[in-house]
């Protein structure tokens, strides 16, 4: 966390009622539009091309930033997250915050720390994070993470704050993380989630974001958290939950009951879908293709009004 939870944000009016309308990419954020207490997200280009983003309360998502990576499949990951700080920028209506979540760097460099939050102060949005694989790798295993952006947090980063009648939930499951295996949280921080959650009402809306994705998307690759499922058996109370993550630099979703599961696009680079190449890693696409693949996104449901209306639509082409 950046941003310390009590600390004001950009408010906005919310309503006990409203829907989780859409989610678009912009090669880099999602924002998201907090209406009737639930989310909504909005693609940045649609946003960008609307006089006035209709929902009364918004925040963005970004992840996978991987700052410091400079191979083959994006040879300048400063840059494309640069693109999509300006596209921020550029929106006809602020967001209340940014959510990142995780692999702010590639190797846990101060450099690369550095870079990123000179680029994501630009978007001059409170911001709050929590920690991908990459941003633990330093000798202080996470240290330089925590002394950055996890002042007010618990353990190894989670927290949780309150905006606009949703509370939102931080989680950390990229410790102890083993080569391919499946994230996890670990006994203590999910006995924190319980309490943390214990005095909520039922009717209250919830947001969860975590990096590795808390279902399992693909076990074989370790696109998953282990004990995920007992953060959803935590969360089943509650009418409206929506759960966001990154890690595996595509958009996938789905809808269990009342839970919401959305994976982000990187800024860096893409990955291959699961199961279609040996194993995971930076995609190399052709030239010209990237901020295609990057492109934007968007879902949009109503609440009770199942299923999903998904709209997928590519940055360029």
């Amino acid at each position: 966390m950046h941003h310390h939870p009590d600390s004001p944000s950009a408010p906005g009016a919310v309503s006990r009622r409203g829907a989780l309308e859409c989610m678009t990419w912009a090669g880099a954020g999602l924002l998201w539009s907090l209406a009737g207490g639930l989310p909504s997200a909005v693609g940045l280009g649609r946003a960008l091309a609307a006089e006035t983003v209709a929902a009364p309360f918004t925040f963005l998502q970004i992840s996978d930033s991987h700052v410091g990576f400079n191979k083959p499949a994006n040879p300048d990951a400063l840059g494309t997250l640069r693109e999509a700080v300006a596209q921020i920028r550029a929106l006809p209506e602020k967001p209340a915050f940014i959510i990142h979540t995780g692999d702010i760097s590639h190797l846990s460099k101060d450099q690369e720390f550095d870079d990123a939050d000179q680029i994501l102060r630009e978007t001059g949005l409170p911001l709050f994070f929590v920690p991908g694989e990459h941003d633990l790798l330093d000798d202080g295993q996470g240290r330089a993470y925590r002394d950055r952006y996890g002042k007010g947090t618990r353990g190894a980063g989670w927290y949780s704050f309150d905006r606009q009648g949703v509370h939102f939930i931080g989680l950390v499951n990229v410790v102890d993380l083993r080569a391919g295996g499946l994230g996890n949280l670990g006994s203590a921080q999910l006995d924190w989630l319980e309490r943390d959650v214990a005095g909520l009402a039922s009717s209250m809306p919830i947001v969860v974001f975590a990096h590795i994705p808390l279902w399992t998307v693909y076990p074989e690759w370790g696109w998953g958290t282990q004990d995920g499922a007992r953060v959803l058996a935590c969360l089943k109370r509650f009418g409206s939950v929506t759960v966001l993550n990154g890690h595996i630099h595509q958009i996938i979703q789905k809808v269990e009951g009342n839970v919401a599961f959305h994976t982000a696009r990187s800024t860096a680079f893409p990955q291959p879908a699961p199961g279609t190449a040996p194993s995971p890693g930076p995609l190399k696409v052709p030239a010209g293709e990237l901020r295609r693949v990057l492109g934007i996104a968007s879902v949009q449901f109503v609440r009770g009004s199942e299923p999903l209306a998904i709209i997928d639509t590519p940055l360029a082409g």
